[in-house]
């Protein structure tokens, strides 16, 4: 459950660079390292930025996560503000030490028998 929590709130971020249409790299949650064919055209690149046709391009697939995980206690009902109190306080009672109750006869030994009368009266429940 906890995993299902993170991967629905957590912004996934995806960039791929692909070169002469060949995936280059491929980088989760930051930019994709380029291939290196633009690094000494700085003047080419603002007339590329205009002109799309360049050998390089870039794609990035953007799953935003939920911001608005606030629990309200006033949408229970009341049978399910009845469960929660009830299997709280058994939880909270579960793990709780009990009291001992006093056994007066544990100290002192069984009597010893000398004869086992149900089979000397031959005596059998069936």
């Amino acid at each position: 459950m906890a995993f299902f929590m993170l991967v629905s709130t957590v912004s996934w971020t995806v960039e791929k660079h692909f070169c002469f249409g060949s995936l280059v790299d491929i980088a989760f949650f930051h930019e994709a390292e380029t291939c290196g064919m633009d690094l000494g055209l700085v003047e080419e690149e603002v007339s590329s930025k205009n002109n799309s046709n360049t050998c390089c391009s870039d794609e990035t697939i953007l799953v935003e996560g939920q911001d608005d995980l606030s629990i309200s206690y006033d949408d229970l009902s009341f049978g399910q503000q009845l469960f929660l109190v009830a299997f709280t306080s058994y939880y909270i009672n579960l793990f709780q030490l009990r009291e001992q109750h006093y056994v007066p006869h544990a100290d002192y030994p069984p009597p010893i028998l000398v004869r086992d009368i149900h089979i000397l009266d031959q005596v059998f429940l069936i």
